[in-house]
């Protein structure tokens, strides 16, 4: 959940890819108010950012000590239905990889698993197009996001929905055609596929199936009775309706068809009751209750950050395992933001205050996850007591709503050709000379229609699925707006070269 200093251009594929899960880290001084035992100034927070934000349902959790302290539900968890509940179920997303950690770290200190081992020795058949670099690849490189694997190749993984149980090794296999973007063990980049593979190595180590191991070992001992692995049994149990946004606005997407291969790295389900028991074993050790699921060690290994997240020259935090580690103001926060189609979390632990809370909410879209994602620490640094950051990215709402005015000003742009038209005809005197014409009427207004052709039609090749997933109205407008614009290019140049060639007597 680092916040972002930078937004690189929201129609350049790396950047909605990189930007969909970093938030740069930002300065802060102490607030000197918000009573330690209420929490209202919190819910009011929430309140407030739903609004702004047209988010339907939010589940909240915070937890002190050894303590949930507040749990509350605001919205509405489906269409005209209730209030979400501590136990009404959500997908987690990406938050799901801080579970994947946990159930590697314990095999390491069960010692079924090596943490600078290479990953062919738990899964032989691993391989990228480099031969070497294959075997050089470890499970820390995995888990720290520094395998080499690009960002876009784990984006793109979750367009893959194929949902027969091998989906994620049938998936991976495919990896032997793959070129890494970087020397294993150099650079971060954050990918999916790496929690993909963690999974697999689970599921190697323990001879248990990835749902299975994560039942018995994370959520059986910490009592986690309404996480799920399974959405037709998180159905069952009251899973919340998740929402797409279309320009702004949020749209119920039921059954929306999830990638199966992709549970490892973000396709668990929760709910804010269970979620706390969890973030409560996160900041005491290892412990909940009389379970002990992890060594302190093992978990503050966990929540060390060691891969820096640089973009653009600039440090950004850094990667630990599962999480992201940052410093606001005083106060060190350790985080992760989760984003699916149509639901979206953050979890955020405050170590030095043994604080942490987490925020569960149905609806979600690329362009506005920044957003998310400064409400998320927002809420965090509140509950640190550390004076909330300035917002940068506000304006994503309106951004998707402004996405209306490409076909509104496509339309225009037409009625004005042709009523320019007629004017000529009816008086060709007043059609401009055969130089002005060319520059002002032909060749001027052909520049903005190719730049939009050019820009929107591109982004429906290699990343179509998962535009299409992620940013349904701006993938509608691609198609329709960018066709357009190609298609009007032609048509007005041979329209307006047509006039030009007309006598004016």
């Amino acid at each position: 959940m680092t916040n972002k200093k930078q937004f690189f251009g929201l129609f350049a594929t790396g950047a909605a890819l990189a930007a969909a899960h970093f938030l740069s880290a930002r300065t802060a001084t102490k607030k000197p108010d918000a009573p330690a035992t209420s929490y209202d100034f919190i819910d009011a927070f929430i309140e407030e950012q739903m609004q702004k934000l047209s988010i339907p349902g939010l589940s909240l959790a915070i937890v002190e000590g050894d303590q949930i302290v507040h749990l509350r539900g605001f919205g509405r968890a489906r269409p005209g239905g209730e209030i979400p509940n501590p136990q009404t179920p959500f997908f987690i997303g990406s938050v799901t990889k801080s579970i994947t950690a946990l159930a590697v770290m314990q095999l390491v200190e069960a010692g079924k698993v090596e943490l600078d081992a290479p990953v062919q020795r738990y899964l032989p058949w691993f391989r990228v197009a480099d031969p070497e670099a294959s075997g050089r690849i470890t499970v820390r490189h995995l888990l720290n996001h520094t395998s080499g694997l690009s960002m876009m190749q784990g984006q793109m993984i979750l367009t893959e929905m194929d949902d027969c149980p091998d989906a994620n090794e049938r998936q991976l296999r495919a990896l032997s055609a793959e070129v890494l973007s970087n020397p294993p063990g150099t650079k971060f980049a954050y990918n999916n596929t790496n929690y993909n593979l963690l999974g697999l190595i689970i599921e190697a180590a323990s001879g248990e199936t990835y749902s299975s191991y994560i039942q018995r070992h994370i959520f059986d001992p910490l009592k986690m009775g309404h996480s799920y692995t399974s959405r037709a049994v998180a159905q069952q149990n009251g899973l919340a309706m998740g929402h797409r946004y279309w320009f702004g606005y949020p749209i119920p997407a039921p059954n929306l068809s999830i990638p199966v291969g992709s549970l490892p790295s973000g396709q668990v389900i929760s709910c804010a009751e269970d979620m706390a028991h969890y973030l409560i074993a996160q900041i005491n050790g290892g412990r909940y209750g009389d379970a002990q699921i992890l060594s302190s060690r093992g978990m503050d290994e966990m929540h060390r950050g060691t891969a820096e997240i640089v973009v653009m020259g600039e440090s950004l935090g850094s990667y630990a395992m599962g999480w992201e580690s940052q410093v606001t103001g005083e106060t060190t926060i350790v985080s992760h933001s989760g984003i699916v189609p149509d639901f979206g979390s953050v979890a955020a632990l405050i170590p030095g205050q043994m604080k942490a809370i987490v925020l569960l909410y149905n609806a979600n879209h690329a362009m506005i996850k920044m957003t998310f994602d400064e409400f998320g620490l927002g809420a965090a640094e509140r509950l640190a007591g550390e004076r909330p950051s300035k917002t940068m990215f506000g304006w994503s709402p309106w951004l998707m709503r402004s996405m209306l005015l490409i076909p509104i000003l496509q339309f225009v742009g037409v009625l004005a050709t042709l009523k320019r038209l007629e004017r000529w005809r009816n008086n060709p005197e007043a059609r401009p000379s055969r130089s002005r014409m060319w520059r002002q009427h032909i060749l001027l207004p052909l520049v903005p229609n190719l730049l939009v052709a050019l820009t929107l039609l591109p982004m429906l090749s290699k990343m179509r699925g998962w535009i299409q997933l992620f940013m349904p109205d701006f993938s509608w407008i691609a198609r329709i707006s960018g066709g357009f614009a190609l298609i009007w290019s032609f048509l007005r140049t041979r329209l307006m070269i047509k006039q030009l060639n007309k006598p004016r007597h």
